[in-house]
């Protein structure tokens, strides 16, 4: 009877002491939302009126599906990783002092990006101080991607759009010049026989562009082992979304001048692009296929010399 008490005992601490990471995690996720809640509104809602930071509202919830997909139970924190974690805790709370008392001078939106920096860091250090720093190198890819949820400062953001805008004109006009068609540019103007095209900050596709970004990052995780595949199916996936958008402007100017003026002003136009999104897509995953291929021939090579 002594016996059988003394293992129920030992149980119910193990249990206890298996919880409590996830406590402990809990209650810094707790504060967390306490002293950001603010911002992570305001990114929030950020997301949900400018179609700039749509991609905003996937990266919490698939970050944290990643997470919960691999996640082991992990081992007892030691003491460097308890370390590194609290001087993450620390560096996040004096960042967000120094922000918040007004020392540094930064406009509305640099102050957004940076709060939204430090909540990130803090996640991070928490996850570290609790579950050690080997169940984070599991969720290395998680938490790098949960980054996503910074908005990218308008200053950042801006150049972004005018390299969009430049590298769509330049796949237009290329697209113009393959089937030989006389087309002359004067920056973001693209002028054909009878029609003159403007490629506005609206038209850059930086909403679709972003969103194929991270929509690749989350594949090749998921489909690839090799790291240097993943990252090659990730960097065409940057010229890709120029390439598209070229491949819109081309298509929607041959329209008009061939068929309807109209074309320019309606559904196609506006409402589009997510045809021109999903052909990106498909795209990606023949490059994500043929890495796949490549892998299974490698194994199969090494299987037939064994």
């Amino acid at each position: 009877m002594i016996a059988k008490d003394t293992v129920q005992n030992n149980s119910d601490r193990k249990s206890i002491i298996a919880f409590t990471p996830t406590l402990k995690f809990s209650v810094l996720t707790m504060i967390s939302l306490a002293f950001w809640w603010r911002p992570l509104g305001s990114a929030i809602a950020l997301a949900l009126h400018d179609e700039q930071y749509t991609h905003l509202l996937l990266i919490l919830p698939v970050s944290v599906a990643l997470i919960f997909v691999d996640w082991e139970s992990p081992e007892p924190s030691s003491r460097a990783s308890r370390s590194t974690g609290l001087s993450l805790l620390v560096v996040g709370a004096a960042v967000t002092v120094l922000v918040r008392s007004g020392v540094a001078r930064l406009s509305i939106d640099e102050q957004l990006s940076l709060n939204m920096l430090v909540l990130v860091v803090w996640w991070v250090g928490a996850f570290i101080a609790c579950f050690g720093s080997l169940a984070f190198r599991r969720a290395l890819f998680p938490f790098c991607f949960l980054f996503w949820i910074v908005p990218i400062p308008l200053f950042l953001l801006n150049s972004i759009v005018k390299l969009l805008q430049a590298g769509s004109v330049a796949s237009a006009h290329l697209l113009f010049s393959t089937i030989g068609l006389p087309v002359a540019e004067d920056g973001t103007l693209l002028t054909i026989p009878g029609l003159t095209v403007e490629v506005a900050r609206e038209c850059s596709s930086i909403r679709s562009s972003l969103m194929l970004v991270v929509t690749t990052m989350v594949l090749t995780q998921t489909l690839l082992r090799s790291a240097w595949k993943k990252t090659l199916v990730i960097a065409v996936a940057v010229p890709l979304s120029v390439a598209k958008n070229g491949l819109r402007i081309f298509v929607l100017a041959m329209l008009a001048t061939r068929v309807n003026r109209n074309y320019l002003t309606g559904r196609l136009h506006h409402q589009g692009g997510i045809i021109y999104f999903l052909i990106a897509l498909a795209a990606i995953f023949l490059f994500i296929g043929l890495a796949r291929h490549s892998d299974q021939k490698l194994r199969a090579a090494a299987i037939t010399d064994r």
